[in-house]
């Protein structure tokens, strides 16, 4: 009788264990990787559309960007320049996506080969982002880029 107490003891333990460990440990959706480059296709789409109401969605309150010259800008700039007439983002392909997600914040670097039209003139360059997203409210916003020009050779 001793063993079967303990042994259903043991159970019960073992499984009640498994689903603490379910509910603190929250698993994170397999497809996570895949909505974030979502997002960041969506991200470089609203640059070609300019679309400023589908990037400010995308970015958080408080994100701040840093150019490659050390320039910061806050999500206020960033959709004025969206917004700009002199600078016209003709395409932006994404590829090359590294994704690492750390609970409810991620880091997503990319190659971004970007054709623009700046004041009549086409020019054409590869450059690597560095972007941090954190996930509120069941929903990942931005709030953090950085990016650095490749050097064409």
């Amino acid at each position: 009788m001793k063993r079967i107490i303990i042994a259903v003891s043991m159970m019960i333990l073992v499984s009640g264990a498994a689903l603490l460990a379910q509910i603190l440990l929250k698993p994170r959706p397999r497809n996570v990787e895949q909505e974030l480059i979502k997002l960041e296709n969506e991200s470089n789409q609203a640059w070609v559309k300019r679309d400023v109401e589908a990037y400010a969605r995308l970015l958080a309150d408080d994100y701040i960007e840093t150019d490659p010259n050390g320039i910061m800008a806050t999500k206020a700039e960033e959709l004025e320049l969206v917004r700009s007439t002199e600078t016209t983002v003709t395409s932006a392909i994404a590829d090359d996506f590294w994704v690492r997600v750390y609970g409810d914040a991620a880091v997503v670097t990319f190659r971004l080969t970007v054709k623009n039209l700046i004041n009549g003139k086409e020019t054409t360059g590869q450059e690597r982002f560095t972007d941090t997203w954190i996930k509120r409210d069941d929903r990942w916003q931005c709030v953090a880029v950085h990016y650095s020009r490749i050097a064409q050779e």
